[in-house]
């Protein structure tokens, strides 16, 4: 029970380790289930499931391709020099069967990598002059110790300024 309430979290643990136990075996055998691959290609598809949040290192990934082998989850095929790896029908079992815990894997994934777009050093030039803004919100509210009606302009002024960013976006349909 506890474990679920870290995952739910989006995080594993107080180290803030993404994966749980196992979690890293299941999501290499999803992806190998979905469309085989080779070690780096397995590496970089993991990456970007998680837009580039979380980066698997070969220390974790080449060791897990060889226990899912040896478990018969997965068979290897040589493709010019290289060890691809193919989904068996265990393997295959083995994801239909545990199939909530690898959507539950892929939704942490999708949740983490949105905060992906942090990593663009252009991120900065927005980021830095969001947090003066809120850092001044936030003492503002301080020095007039919570009035109600400084906290209903800066709540007008926070909206309106998101409904003017938005107004930027292309997608929104000027």
């Amino acid at each position: 029970m506890m474990m679920n309430a870290r995952r739910a979290s989006g995080g594993y643990g107080p180290t803030g380790r993404f994966f749980g136990p196992g979690e890293l075996r299941l999501a290499v055998l999803a992806l190998i289930a979905e469309r085989p691959g080779h070690g780096y290609d397995v590496m970089s598809r993991l990456s970007d499931r998680f837009n580039g949040t979380y980066e698997p290192s070969a220390g974790s990934i080449y060791p897990t391709l060889q226990l899912l082998e040896d478990e018969g989850l997965v068979r290897v095929e040589q493709d010019e020099g290289r060890k691809v790896h193919h989904v068996t029908d265990d393997g295959r079992r083995a994801v239909e069967e545990q199939a909530d815990e690898i959507e539950r894997l892929w939704g942490r994934a999708a949740s983490r990598g949105e905060w992906g777009m942090f990593r663009d050093p252009q991120a900065a030039e927005i980021v830095a002059p969001a947090l003066r803004l809120v850092k001044a919100a936030v003492k503002a509210l301080a020095h007039t110790h919570g009035d109600p009606q400084v906290v209903e302009r800066i709540q007008q002024i926070f909206v309106e300024a998101r409904h003017r960013v938005e107004e930027l976006d292309p997608r929104r349909g000027r």
